[in-house]
């Protein structure tokens, strides 16, 4: 099971710096909303941190379907989560975001959570 919750971690974590990376590439080329039907799309995906950001997320997809192979979806799969709590740490480091007492909260809340589902 250790391997299983290494292997989960290292997917939150692929996925959180792949949404720092995506984000801080989006900072240089926004995207609106008309933009994805149309060619604008493919110089943003290739924008070098979002096209970063983007293959973090591959990797994570490829390793999660080891624990998907591995272990109860029913377990793992909420421990994906721990995503939110560290991006929202590299979001505070990175863009000195503002988070609120009660995103705090939120975020004390989702680790009681993965606490009670990695102690079942």
């Amino acid at each position: 099971m250790i391997e299983v919750i290494a292997l989960v971690l290292i997917c939150v974590v692929m996925g959180s710096f792949g949404q720092i990376y995506m984000k801080r590439g989006l900072k240089q080329s926004p995207l609106d909303l008309k933009d994805i039907l149309s060619v604008k799309i493919f110089s943003t995906v290739f924008e070098p941190n979002v096209f970063i950001g983007l293959v973090l997320y591959i990797l994570a997809s490829v390793i999660w379907l080891t624990v998907l192979s591995k272990a109860d979806v029913s377990y793992v799969y909420p421990m994906i989560s721990l995503g939110y709590i560290l991006t929202a740490f590299l979001a505070k480091f990175y863009f000195n975001e503002n988070i609120t007492i009660l995103r705090w909260f939120g975020i004390l809340l989702i680790l009681g959570g993965v606490f009670l589902i990695a102690k079942s």
